[in-house]
């Protein structure tokens, strides 16, 4: 089945481009699936946009299916940037008769995207998506970290039907699992359940506190380079900043901060996919979140034009491009191996895999920042080397 049968043509009327507004806009720029267009080849394609109007599962947030094309409405009215753009929007997935049958369309569209190298930037709808994004990853037979920006875990209770708290539950208990880790940046404790917090301990994922991730944003830059799918809940930023959402707290990221996520997301070479979701058009003040998270999207497609191409895999690490560095602790019998970036001035440790260096190809290397090195010459295990430490024993 071609892919485009799950589509439907982009609703310019939402979002009308005069005929002379400038040519540099996305909007101009922009291969769109429009109603009097056929649909758009993907060659010289770097990104995808794909809209989900599905939003069936979002408990308490009805109405998040409309908004992608609010986003749109700002995205295309915005300027390309200091960087040559192969964007291409595919237009909306048809809503399926059921939410499974939604699902199978996302997991199937993206898995195409991924084989053809190309990056989908989902805008939903629902954060359950996130689920149908993570088995796509599954016919490429592909091991993956998610970092999900959230205010809470969505892990919900033990119920059977899927929504938009829970879905972190279903790929956790999904089979084959494939998911190595999972990161959650943003979390507001008042909205965790003490146990799901043990639980994630338990797991050796990665958990960061929304205090302790704005102390000092740019080490969120490492904890996102080491994602192959990020999702989005517009929920983890503050109401005042981001209205459109039934969810929306007083605290949160800030805009600022929110973009600053995305473009750190959008410059790593091991990222390859994205999704924005519970964005609601009817709590969406002057309609600022949709503003938001065209702008989002926007400092991602920068991060992803000045990408630097240095991930340390097995072939490059020892290919003169980078700096390695032999760290060893008294009271710890390994030694930890750095390595820098010479172009980029980034950092991976380097975890051993006791005999699995093949199958983990893409998880032994984590990225690090020079901080963690300080505290590894400090005699202080980075707790990130030890949890992938872990999971390989």
């Amino acid at each position: 089945m071609d892919i485009a049968d799950y589509f439907v043509p982009v609703e310019t009327q939402k979002f009308i481009i005069p005929e002379k507004s400038h040519p540099l806009l996305l909007g101009n720029v922009i291969n769109s699936y429009l109603p009097d267009k056929p649909f758009p080849s993907l060659e010289d394609t770097d990104i995808a946009i794909i809209g989900v109007k599905e939003d069936r599962n979002a408990r308490d947030n009805q109405g998040c299916a409309f908004a992608p094309d609010y986003v749109r409405k700002y995205l295309y009215n915005l300027f390309q940037g200091p960087f040559k753009t192969k964007l291409t929007d595919l237009g909306n997935i048809k809503q399926g008769e059921t939410t499974e049958d939604t699902y199978f369309a996302v997991k199937t569209v993206v898995a195409e995207l991924l084989e053809k190298k190309i990056v989908p930037v989902i805008i939903g709808g629902s954060q359950d998506i996130t689920y149908a994004n993570y088995r796509a990853y599954e016919s490429l037979g592909q091991i993956i970290n998610i970092v999900s920006v959230d205010a809470s875990f969505d892990l919900g209770l033990n119920e059977d039907k899927i929504s938009n708290h829970n879905f972190l539950n279903k790929i956790l208990t999904h089979q084959p699992n494939f998911l190595f880790n999972y990161t959650n940046i943003g979390y507001q404790t008042y909205f965790v359940d003490q146990d799901a917090i043990e639980l994630m301990n338990k797991l050796y994922f990665d958990v960061y506190r929304l205090g302790l991730v704005r102390k000092n944003m740019e080490e969120v830059e490492p904890i996102v380079r080491n994602a192959d799918l990020l999702s989005f809940d517009m929920s983890s930023i503050r109401q005042s900043d981001a209205p459109g959402n039934a969810n929306a707290s007083p605290n949160g990221f800030y805009g600022e901060e929110a973009c600053q996520i995305t473009r750190y997301a959008g410059l790593s070479d091991k990222l390859s996919s994205i999704g924005f979701y519970e964005l609601n058009p009817a709590f969406d003040n002057g309609e600022q979140s949709a503003h938001l998270v065209a702008q989002m999207i926007w400092y991602f497609m920068e991060g992803f034009y000045n990408r630097k191409n240095d991930f340390p895999d097995r072939k490059r690490k020892d290919s003169g491009s980078y700096v390695k560095y032999v760290v060893s602790m008294e009271e710890f019998k390994n030694e930890i191996v750095f390595y820098k970036s010479k172009v980029s001035d980034r950092w991976w440790m380097e975890v051993p895999t006791q005999g699995l260096q093949s199958k983990y190809e893409r998880q032994f290397l984590v990225p690090c920042s020079y901080n963690e090195y300080q505290d590894a010459c400090n005699e202080q295990l980075p707790e990130k080397w030890w949890q992938v430490y872990q999971k390989f024993m």
